[in-house]
């Protein structure tokens, strides 16, 4: 994830995004995950998640 140009860090789930919007001091709950006009999804999109990380 990148966030404000920073580099985060790779969520493999919902909660992985929740905890770096929290992390940087944004408001997660406000956040619509599915909004293209606030996050550009590369590699999937919040309906698809691995069941585990890479290896």
């Amino acid at each position: 994830m990148v966030i404000r140009g920073e580099h985060v860090g790779t969520a493999y789930t919902l909660f992985d995004v929740l905890e770096f919007l929290r992390r940087a001091g944004l408001p997660e709950a406000d956040t619509a995950i599915d909004d293209p006009e606030l996050i550009e999804w590369r590699g999937g999109g919040p309906e698809v998640w691995n069941n585990e990380p890479p290896k």
